[in-house]
């Protein structure tokens, strides 16, 4: 069954974009990926002709991706909360929210936490950090507060390494950029499994 992952953060700047190519060129090695550019910037549309998976724009009912031809499809949305955000946080099966560790993008993630909390879906929600400085308190005291808002945080940070925007022209040249992304990937995929897994324990009971 298509596995849905939506990336999500009203404000821009924040590398949604670039998770989500560097997720699903990660999956795409032994899986049929693709992602779903819903930001009006379309800045992944614009490398859809050099990707090596499906990059395209959807017009369709939400409801009906989950039909699509592939085993995971990336979703990723524009930099304001979109009317639809809610009906994409339903048919997700994860929603990760990449955030820099700054004061004012801790201002914007308390918004588009409370879309999702506002549609029921916490408890399929990460914080992922990215951009992160090394060594610095900064994003120490940021995890604290986003602790406060009852929303998971990944335990893979994402560096600042320019290899990770370099990334959308061809593969991931650097190995500790890499080695984050697989982290996170599997990240992902654990929850996945273990979210099928509760949901065939329910079925059975």
């Amino acid at each position: 069954m298509n596995q849905i992952i939506l990336l999500t953060h009203q404000k821009g700047g924040v590398g949604k974009s670039t998770i989500a190519y560097n997720l699903a060129q990660t999956f795409k090695k032994n899986s049929k990926v693709a992602i779903i550019d819903f930001d009006f910037q379309g800045s992944l549309l614009q490398v859809s002709g050099i990707s090596d998976f499906d990059i395209f724009s959807y017009n369709g009912k939400l409801d009906k991706i989950k039909e699509l031809p592939y085993d995971f499809t990336f979703i990723d949305t524009p930099p304001y909360i979109m009317d639809r955000l809610e009906e994409l946080c339903n048919i997700s099966d994860i929603i990760l929210i990449p955030t820099k560790a700054g004061i004012l993008d801790l201002f914007a993630i308390e918004k588009t936490i409370k879309v999702v909390r506002d549609s029921g879906n916490m408890d399929k929600a990460f914080v992922v950090f990215n951009m992160v400085k090394p060594n610095t308190n900064l994003t120490e005291d940021i995890q604290d507060k986003v602790k406060e808002f009852g929303i998971r945080q990944a335990n893979t940070k994402l560096n600042d390494f320019v290899a990770f925007s370099r990334s959308v022209l061809g593969q991931l040249e650097n190995p500790k950029a890499q080695q984050q992304i697989d982290e996170l990937s599997s990240e992902v995929l654990d929850f996945l499994i273990s979210q099928k897994s509760k949901i065939r324990n329910l079925e059975n009971s």
